[in-house]
């Protein structure tokens, strides 16, 4: 991906133990996205958040909480997200995906 290319920004939104195809789906969707060959996904994982059913998930001591949030975001061009779409809404059962604009100002690896 060249400097200053105009790329697309895929979020998504899920909770940490949501599975597909009998793996986390965090991973199934990282694992996919390098299959594909784009151009590079990251998870972070939340201490605190709430979806679509309002339950509040916490990563506090006291209270052990299934399902912490997670979010998935994948950058590469318009076309290679265009073409991830699909496959994403099939792995996903519940969540929330955001697309949006971004300017890759920096892009570069060491050589092996």
């Amino acid at each position: 991906m060249p400097l200053s290319s105009e790329a697309q920004l895929l979020r998504v939104f899920i909770g940490e133990q949501d599975k597909y195809d009998g793996k986390l789906l965090y991973e199934a969707l990282v694992l996919e996205a390098r299959r594909l060959g784009l151009a590079g996904a990251t998870v972070y994982r939340g201490v605190l958040g709430y979806g679509a059913n309002s339950v509040v998930h916490t990563d506090k001591i006291l209270r052990l909480s299934q399902g912490l949030p997670v979010v998935v975001e994948i950058v590469d061009s318009p076309e290679k997200i265009e073409a991830f779409l699909p496959i994403l809404d099939g792995m996903m059962q519940e969540g929330l995906a955001t697309l949006e604009k971004a300017q890759v100002i920096v892009y570069r690896h060491k050589e092996k």
